[in-house]
């Protein structure tokens, strides 16, 4: 394989940063994630931190180094990242558990498969056409569907924020699962949260993404939506990868996976929670809190 891929996660004008991304690859196979932290419920952020470590974790598990069912893969290890949320909860004592919305992609063999729980989004960038493949998990998106109101209301409309679907909570997720995709040379795969594509428009993406590589647009969006955003600002997260058909050709920054060991991994990921309001962890609390979510981790990887 051969990909230029890049990522940041912001904190907007958030007191704490809720987003979680990553990326992993093996010599075969590449998996992308954006997990956004529901703010308004309780420890939104390490329902976040438990499925991005949770579904990393499963992936270096069973790449090696290609997966023998993707859809299968994201099916297990969303549903696994779930209920070991849920675990952590109780280990915890949480009156509530936390949330998070998620959306995961895996690219093997020149095509692309999805999933997705809530309104975090994935967008293909072709031929100079962007176009969202995901379906938000939201009211406004049910009434937009329904006809009662107008995309162009969908922003400005009180429920807004209202996600019906999540990792974590007290409901089964509904997770949304896509078809194979076949990738073709030069297309970008863009992974969300609703700080980034709340913010700007699919010309604003289209934009940036056809005209430069990911580790110049990223940066360049993050700037724009912060900007549209004002002092509204919210966490902004984006993972981009443009694919690159041929993996004998070398390109500016990218990254090739020919010469890699059948079980070596390369992982890059955001876990942090930055700015005043984070968690209030001595340090003697946060190591539990990395025991308790390892072994959350581990208990639902031996399922």
């Amino acid at each position: 394989m051969r990909f230029t891929i890049y990522q940041e996660s912001r904190i907007g004008k958030r007191q704490s940063n809720q987003d979680r991304i990553a990326y992993c690859y093996s010599r075969d196979a590449l998996l992308m994630l954006v997990a956004d932290g529901m703010g308004g419920h309780q420890h939104g952020e390490l329902a976040a931190h438990i499925a991005a470590q949770y579904i990393t974790h499963t992936f270096q598990r069973d790449a090696k180094p290609s997966l023998s069912d993707p859809t299968l893969f994201l099916s297990r290890a969303l549903t696994g990242a779930h209920h070991a949320i849920l675990d952590d909860t109780l280990n915890r004592g949480l009156d509530e558990a936390p949330r998070t919305t998620i959306v995961a992609c895996v690219v093997q063999g020149g095509t692309a498969w999805w999933a997705h729980a809530g309104d975090s989004r994935l967008y293909l960038l072709r031929h100079k056409h962007i176009e969202a493949l995901s379906r938000d998990h939201s009211r406004v998106q049910l009434l937009i569907e329904q006809g009662v109101i107008r995309p162009a209301d969908a922003a400005n409309h009180p429920g807004r924020n209202r996600i019906y679907s999540c990792l974590g909570g007290t409901h089964s997720p509904q997770i949304d699962y896509s078809p194979p995709c076949k990738l073709q040379d030069g297309d970008v795969i863009a992974l969300c949260s609703d700080g980034v594509w709340g913010a700007l428009d699919d010309d604003d993406l289209c934009t940036a993404l056809s005209t430069a590589p990911p580790g110049q647009s990223v940066p360049q969006l993050l700037d724009e939506a912060e900007r549209h955003a004002g002092d509204s600002a919210d966490n902004l997260s984006l993972v981009a990868m443009c694919w690159h058909a041929d993996a004998s050709v070398a390109q500016p920054d990218s990254i090739s996976t020919q010469t890699m060991a059948l079980d070596d991994f390369a992982t890059e990921m955001d876990l942090s929670s930055r700015g005043s309001g984070a968690v209030d962890l001595d340090e003697d609390e946060i190591e539990r809190a990395i025991r308790e979510i390892n072994a959350a981790i581990n208990k639902f990887d031996k399922r």
